[in-house]
């Protein structure tokens, strides 16, 4: 059985590699690529949290809301940073600068998310709790949009009833997009 901080933190280390796979790439066709697998999964693991952790840590974690309104806020700011993003072409001149500011957002609040959030939160849960969590986000996922939609709404049930809507129109766009060798 998973628990749910080990399936946030093994997301988190993809996003790093994808991260990584962009400004490493030796083509403009590999760092599209890259920077499609990225948005991707930047993109409906965003939603999973919203949809599947934050609402348990409001109801659950004496600070709850207070992290959950942090957490909301700089999920806002990186999903505006991925828009812009997400629309540019790897021989933009803004493509990396961009990549790199996003990043700098990023990686400051995974760290944060592992160090605190994940770590209040499995105190708070039961092995069973922790691992149907963690069913539930692997499953959420799995219908979450795959681009991103900073003017949406991003708590449920809002939230769930966009993601629906955007999710297929998302898929299709998906399906004309160049993507690595990783599905």
């Amino acid at each position: 059985m998973s628990r749910i901080s080990d399936l946030v933190t093994k997301d988190h280390r993809e996003i790093e590699e994808y991260y990584n796979n962009i400004l490493n790439a030796k083509s403009e066709d590999e760092k599209t690529r890259w920077a499609n697998q990225f948005t991707w999964e930047l993109a409906r693991h965003s939603v999973g949290e919203e949809l599947v952790i934050y609402p348990f840590m409001k109801r659950c974690l004496e600070n709850g809301e207070s992290l959950v309104e942090k957490d909301l806020q700089e999920h806002q700011v990186i999903k505006e940073q991925l828009y812009k993003f997400q629309s540019m072409k790897s021989t933009d001149p803004d493509f990396e600068p961009m990549l790199r500011t996003m990043w700098v957002d990023l990686a400051k609040h995974m760290e944060e998310e592992e160090a605190v959030d994940l770590v209040e939160l499995e105190q708070a849960l039961s092995a069973k709790e922790t691992a149907d969590m963690a069913k539930e986000f692997h499953l959420t996922k799995k219908f979450a949009p795959t681009r991103s939609h900073p003017s949406a709404p991003n708590e449920p049930p809002f939230e769930n009833v966009v993601g629906l809507l955007a999710a297929p129109i998302d898929k299709i766009r998906d399906i004309f997009s160049r993507f690595p060798e990783v599905h």
